[in-house]
């Protein structure tokens, strides 16, 4: 079944419902037509929720936001709370939708290019080996809310050692002390209690998936048999086992612009503009002060002028080409593109990401997982679903459970190194799986096709702390295309090293006393290009790591927050350009390094705290 066409889908799901009407009687709280009538009706609402393109623009704005996505969306509602000030964002996307927002459809608006700007990396002899073309494919959203429309909606905040280290490089304020407020003030926690350390009256609300497997539970209890605790892993100790914390409200997804942007859509002195493509920040080569930014929309350029900040939330592989473009970055590269450098920085460099292998796929004899073609065969379930946002459907991408653990490389118990993530399903259960990770199809018919509509689950293990770093470089002078990406990815062998422990550990948890009920085996057929070592040996699973490298979506560190005595650093610690004033960067690009996190979460925290830096600075001078 295509569900890539999001219209589609949303009369699929109408239609199925209304012919139901003629074979049953109805339900016990609302009747299939009310059902019916919820799905279209629902939609609408959704989409009169969605800001509107400002038009015409005011000439300047106190604040100009480059990128409505996760920190974009924050901050345009945090620094339009003050009525004096005018606040312009900025978003080369389109509206989010409600079936955006329909948790198992989690990867599937990453194969539309309405939707997902469609990075590939550049080719390389590492990693990705498998994937089409050898490129691994890097997912970023194009749409109001940005990535946490395309993302899993996985919550954490990661580890305090995360941030401390963060401080202890030449950042002061960016310890765990001093970024915990940032996230309670955000967080609207509904499944723990702890109010000295998990926040619950902030904007994002934060919750265990309404619905899961049985073999999420079996998860928890091998964590259990192998020593581990269930905890909650964004509080006082992260290393454990624990369903999966999302972002979700209702049993849906709830993005950043559902959560920060939606709700002050109307505030007269916010103005948002839509499908305009930033080219570059303008920037007075005398005063060295950014003025404003230059958009492209319907092929026109067009400029607008900031009278206090442009601040660049375009992510780790938006904000990069765009201070390139402006003439900050390194020399040597903007001279071969034949831009005038105004600020030489180390632009793009320190590009770091999570990677994980995708070939643990363990079968079972029980009808216990989840396949998606059965769940959106079944009626039954599309009204759960519908009418009450509960059952299967609202599983991110049948995501469902989380651990994390050390490997013997690590030398501290409370700084986990491996991450486990636990699917309830397959490559084949979702049909477009494969399609977004970009897999060779060769090897999708003689490894994965065997295996079609059969039960089985997927753990996934990934590194925390990959020494590999990568580049983000120009295309080309012309703005609208996409940057060259040099992931970089298992150039350092102890990543390997590793991504194999993670492998060996996941193997581990499957074979546990809680999975054998199932008669959980794994997946035998190897890897072609790995049939020469001996199936399940170290060697097979090194061959089919780089063979099938998958990256989570964590790109962050290519502008990168340091001391000025740090040769690397793009942004001090108050996230503003070195050597450009009136120019800050809020978003994963700031980070150091990646932290123990899926990232959504931190960007989250960092965006907040900068809400706070841009109105001190603001409220001092006024």
């Amino acid at each position: 079944m295509d569900v890539r066409n999001q219209t589609w889908l949303l009369a699929w799901m109408s239609i199925l419902l209304s012919c139901l009407l003629q074979t049953t009687t109805g339900q016990s709280h609302m009747g299939l037509f009310e059902a019916t009538i919820e799905v279209v009706s629902e939609g609408t609402r959704f989409m009169n929720r969605n800001p509107r393109d400002a038009e015409p623009l005011r000439r300047k704005y106190d604040f100009i936001i480059v990128g409505a996505g996760t920190a974009g969306c924050l901050l345009a509602n945090r620094l339009s709370a003050d009525p004096t000030h005018t606040v312009l964002l900025i978003e080369a996307g389109r509206d989010e939708s409600f079936i955006m927002d329909v948790p198992i459809l989690a990867n599937f608006f990453q194969l539309t290019p309405e939707t997902n700007w469609g990075h590939k990396t550049m080719k390389q002899d590492t990693a990705c080996l498998g994937l089409k073309n050898k490129q691994c494919k890097l997912p970023r959203g194009k749409v109001l809310g940005g990535s946490s429309v395309l993302n899993y909606m996985i919550y954490t905040r990661g580890n305090k050692i995360d941030y401390d280290r963060w401080r202890d490089m030449g950042n002061p304020g960016w310890g765990y002390d001093d970024i915990m407020p940032y996230f309670r003030r955000l967080e609207d926690v509904q499944i723990y209690r702890n109010f000295s350390i998990r926040g619950t009256a902030g904007p994002l609300t934060i919750t265990h998936p309404p619905w899961h497997t049985p073999l999420a539970e079996s998860f928890l209890e091998a964590g259990k048999e192998m020593g581990y605790d269930i905890v909650d892993y964004n509080g006082e100790r992260q290393l454990g086992f624990q369903f999966i914390e999302a972002t979700m409200r209702n049993g849906t997804r709830l993005s950043s612009n559902r959560a920060f942007l939606m709700p002050v859509r109307d505030r007269p002195n916010l103005h948002v503009k839509k499908f305009a493509m930033v080219s570059r920040v303008i920037i007075d080569p005398k005063s060295m002060r950014a003025i404003g930014v230059e958009f492209i929309k319907e092929g026109k350029a067009q400029k607008v002028l900031a009278d206090k900040e442009v601040i660049l939330s375009a992510g780790a592989l938006g904000t990069p080409p765009i201070l390139m473009q402006s003439g900050i970055g390194p020399a040597d590269h903007l001279r071969s593109m034949g831009i005038p450098v105004l600020q030489d920085l180390k632009v793009g460099y320190n590009l770091q990401d999570h990677l994980s292998v995708p070939a643990l796929t363990f079968l079972i004899d029980k009808k216990v997982s989840i396949i998606n073609e059965r769940i959106l065969d079944d009626a039954k379930m599309i009204i759960e679903f519908m009418a009450y946002h509960q059952g299967p459907i609202t599983v991110p991408g049948g995501v469902e459970a989380i651990s994390f653990m050390n490997s013997k490389y690590s030398n501290n118990t409370e700084y986990p190194d491996i991450e486990l993530l636990f699917a309830a399903g397959s490559m084949t259960s979702d049909p477009t799986l494969h399609a977004c990770l970009g897999l060779q199809q060769g090897i999708y018919n003689e490894v994965y096709k065997p295996i079609e509509r059969k039960d089985g689950f997927t753990i996934f293990p990934l590194i925390m702390r990959p020494k590999s770093q990568g580049r983000v470089m120009l295309r080309s002078r012309d703005p609208m295309k996409l940057p060259l990406i040099q992931h970089n990815y298992l150039m350092d062998d102890s990543d390997i090293e590793i991504l194999l422990e993670g492998v060996k550990t996941a193997i581990k948890v499957a074979e546990s006393e809680p999975f054998k009920q199932y008669n959980t085996r794994l997946h035998n057929i190897p890897i072609p290009a790995c049939k020469r070592f001996a199936f399940n040996s170290d060697d097979y699973w090194r061959c089919t790591i780089r063979q099938l490298t998958m990256t989570f979506y964590h790109q962050c560190g290519t502008a990168k927050m340091g001391p000025a005595t740090d040769p690397d650093a793009v942004v001090d610690p108050e996230l503003r350009v070195y050597g450009v004033k009136g120019l800050r960067v809020v978003d994963a690009s700031i980070m150091p390094f990646v932290p123990t996190a899926h990232t959504n979460g931190p960007v989250y925290m960092i965006a907040e705290k900068a809400s706070d830096m841009i109105r001190n600075t603001w409220r001092t001078r006024m």
